[in-house]
């Protein structure tokens, strides 16, 4: 699947920034680099773009205030916002003003580019597959995510919790294809920490016992990456 892969990175640091720019760049992303919110939201405004890279942090116009009028643009466009420090006030502010992602300063670089492509794949699938459909086919199943249930001929509905709803739903948007750890953690858990990994890891083990009745679907582990829910034969 062909992935756009164009950014708009606004910050007012301008060193750390062009530095940014110059890594991302060399990663094959197209790079668009501002120095304060107005730059940014006047760019945007002007541009494309298939995910902003925005900190918190800055003069004339703060990243909550350039992250709202983004959106109220352009709802699709997502988010990862830069945190000079963690601070919890600061992520429940970002929540709601809908970002899709957070990232501690300084950081991993290539913990920021893997952010970026499970975002921008994940958003590419939501437009792709119509995540408004509340009807999925998985095998002989039929997942209805209005009601939560799941449907296999012949048997008794399963009622599934809120997070297998939403977690069978994500395996079944990537159906055949690897579903990264870190989006169904950032997406359904809001975390990525090692006790919502293992709370993962637990409602994937329920998610299996309700698909044994057909032997054509499983959910398979991909080591060190995610999940694959593959209903053929099919190598990740």
């Amino acid at each position: 699947m062909e992935i756009s892969k164009k950014l708009l990175v606004v910050m007012d640091d301008t060193i750390f920034g062009s530095a940014l720019q110059d890594y991302l760049l060399a990663k094959g992303f197209d790079v668009t680099l501002t120095k304060n919110g107005m730059d940014g939201f006047e760019m945007f405004r002007k541009n494309k773009y298939d995910l902003c890279i925005i900190d918190m942090m800055m003069p004339y116009k703060d990243g909550f205030t350039l992250a709202r009028e983004v959106h109220e643009k352009n709802k699709e466009v997502p988010i990862i916002f830069l945190l000079g420090k963690s601070v919890q006030e600061d992520v429940l502010k970002g929540y709601k003003a809908d970002a899709d992602d957070f990232i501690n300063k300084p950081f991993d670089s290539d913990v920021l580019v893997t952010k970026i492509k499970t975002i921008i794949q994940y958003k590419l699938l939501e437009s792709r597959r119509k995540l408004n459909n509340v009807e999925f086919k998985i095998g002989e199943f039929v997942l209805n995510t209005s009601n939560r249930l799941l449907h296999f001929t012949g048997k008794e509905p399963v009622k599934l919790s809120p997070k297998e709803n939403e977690l069978l739903k994500m395996l079944a948007l990537h159906e055949n294809s690897l579903m990264v750890r870190e989006l169904a953690l950032i997406k359904i858990w809001r975390d990525n920490n090692y006790f919502t990994s293992r709370s993962m890891d637990v409602y994937i083990a329920k998610l299996r016992k309700h698909l044994k009745a057909d032997q054509n679907v499983e959910i398979l582990n991909i080591h060190g990456e995610g999940f694959c829910l593959a209903t053929e034969n099919v190598l990740v």
